[in-house]
């Protein structure tokens, strides 16, 4: 049975590459979908939960693919009065909440709404939103939207809670540490959505770039910072993990990014 090293490069915008270099067999590839070389949108993942591994790779790269230094990102949570009794109650306000931003873009002539939402439900059942999104509005007129409809006298609706827009701010790493930072500890469970606008990240496979022998030295030293800029020349080297299975051998997960 052939074996062999396949290259798979996910390009996440301009700015953030990933590569897995990984072992695969003749077997493997008579199941497999697809010609190598060709470029192929990635799919989402079924379920979109942030407790999962693949779905928080997924979400992290796609985070690096639509946004960026001129993006934003909101905090949204609720004043106790309005606290939603269930995830589903939340995202119905959550979703007003987008539409509004959508009805202000429009009116003012900016481009469609880009977003990523995260909703997070802690084990009391305490609700609370991230909404990342592209830029063009004024972060004061976003907070501004995180209200109650308007009732009969009102000259505006009551706050829903406490809201707080930021903008973008990439490192060394990109935006690597803002997905983290949504990830990491949950108390409960983290779910997150989209807009259907979204470019999705690119694969592509090359399965003559490396052999097993050329891993294997890597994997001694993967974090050779010379070797992988040579390699990708157009970037900049974030990390590189390596990791050994007595059945198929090395493989490696490179992360590289372009200047901030």
């Amino acid at each position: 049975m052939r074996s062999y090293i396949r290259e798979k490069r996910i390009e996440c915008g301009p700015n953030y590459l990933e590569v897995d270099i990984i072992p695969r067999t003749s077997a493997q590839d008579k199941g497999a979908k697809g010609k190598r070389g060709r470029k192929e949108k990635i799919s989402p993942p079924k379920q979109k939960n942030l407790n999962d591994k693949n779905s928080h790779r997924y979400f992290r790269q796609l985070v690096s693919t639509n946004f960026w230094k001129k993006d934003l990102i909101a905090h949204l949570t609720y004043a106790p009065k309005f606290m939603p009794s269930s995830e589903k109650s939340a995202l119905k306000i959550v979703k007003n909440f987008i539409a509004r931003i959508k009805y202000l873009r429009k009116k003012m002539n900016l481009s469609e709404l880009k977003y990523i939402l995260v909703t997070e439900v802690g084990k009391r059942g305490r609700i609370h939103h991230h909404l990342i999104l592209n830029g063009g509005l004024d972060r004061d007129t976003i907070e501004s939207l995180w209200r109650m409809p308007r009732k009969k006298g009102q000259e505006e609706g009551e706050k829903i809670g406490w809201a707080n827009v930021d903008r973008l701010q990439p490192d060394e790493e990109g935006l690597i540490a803002l997905c983290t930072y949504l990830h990491k500890n949950p108390q409960g469970k983290k779910r997150w959505s989209s807009s259907q606008n979204l470019d999705k990240p690119v694969s592509t496979k090359n399965d003559h770039k490396y052999s097993k022998k050329e891993v294997a030295k890597i994997a001694k030293n993967p974090d050779d910072r010379a070797y992988w800029e040579k390699r990708y020349s157009s970037y900049k080297f974030i990390s590189c993990q390596a990791e050994y299975n007595d059945v198929t051998g090395w493989s490696l997960y490179v992360r590289m990014r372009r200047d901030c």
